[in-house]
């Protein structure tokens, strides 16, 4: 290895993987995007000081996992609105938001590297990303490290500065928060499983041509619809229909874009009617978690840059 000459390709092959390890850390990945981008300035930087004490991705790494550690001692925890708040009383339109950095939000896939696919899918649910944002920073970088990426303690002791020992009393720890941990975005999870296909298909018809008798049918009794940044969730059949008739002159004529996310999970891509009168524009990210084949919790992301993020169009023909 050339120790004056910084091997690109060399790091462009952790890439993927560390993209995926700083979303699970932060939350977000326009997070993650910048913490990778930053690791890569900084090992072009420090380039001539490597050396092969300890693996070029053990190096890697460790400067990526402090980078989101110093990134998580200055932010608060990410969350999902089912966690946060109970559901709406009163139906009416949403206003009261929460920054953008205060919600964990979808990603697109990583890339097609091998080793990225040996990365369990399931760390990738979105109440898992919520379940992880419980812990605190170190011991979050621990149990992923461990149990997502299945490194060995004295790796992560190398990676993390610390004794193998210390890493496996975080890693006690953080499991024992998770398994206490009870998040409302996990009981209602079900991206384990993927929603059929037919029940996909009918919400997109009933939701495209407005059919609120139709889309409400669709739900579980005890169905739930969110909406970051909004603060306000809705459960029941009864509120559901009551919020689409109040939202009717918002969301009508809209269409859908299916796309997948968090690791191949189907979704769909929102578009709604632009003021110009011409055209659709981006508005939302539904993802939709099923029980008994019916709806149990549509997500509804509500952040035009994901868009651009999942590489969909600025603007689709009516």
């Amino acid at each position: 290895m050339n120790e004056n000459a910084f091997d690109e390709p060399l790091f462009a092959g952790l890439k993927p993987g560390l993209t995926s390890f700083c979303y699970r850390m932060l939350g977000s990945m326009d997070d993650a995007d910048d913490a990778v981008q930053e690791t890569s300035i900084r090992v072009w930087q420090s380039w001539s000081t490597f050396r092969q004490d300890s693996s070029f991705k053990t190096w890697v790494y460790r400067i990526a996992s402090n980078l989101c550690l110093d990134k998580l001692r200055q932010s608060k925890r990410r969350a999902l609105p089912v966690d946060l708040f109970d559901p709406a009383v009163a139906i009416v339109e949403p206003r009261d938001t929460l920054p953008d950095s205060a919600w964990i939000w979808p990603s697109p896939d990583f890339g097609g590297n091998p080793e990225d696919r040996l990365v369990r899918r399931d760390t990738l649910k979105l109440c898992f990303i919520a379940l992880l944002q419980t812990l605190p920073p170190r011991q979050r970088a621990v149990l992923i490290l461990k149990d997502v990426f299945e490194w060995s303690s004295k790796q992560i002791a190398e990676t993390l500065a610390m004794s193998p020992a210390a890493v496996n009393s975080a890693l006690q720890r953080a499991r024992e928060t998770m398994d206490r941990a009870q998040l409302r975005s996990d009981e209602l999870s079900s991206m384990d499983v993927q929603p059929e296909q037919q029940l996909l298909s009918r919400y997109v018809e009933a939701f495209e041509q407005f059919d609120i008798a139709a889309l409400v049918a669709l739900f579980h009794e005890e169905g739930c619809m969110s909406m970051p940044p909004f603060e306000m969730w809705i459960r029941g059949k009864e509120n559901l229909s009551a919020f689409y008739s109040l939202t009717r002159w918002h969301c009508e004529g809209s269409r859908f874009v299916p796309i997948t996310v968090n690791g191949g999970y189907p979704a769909l891509a929102q578009y709604m009617p632009g003021k110009e009168g011409s055209g659709l524009v981006p508005w939302g990210i539904h993802v939709i978690e099923t029980k008994e084949n019916q709806i149990l919790h549509v997500q509804n992301f509500i952040h035009t840059p994901l868009f651009s993020r999942f590489g969909l169009p600025e603007r689709i023909d009516r």
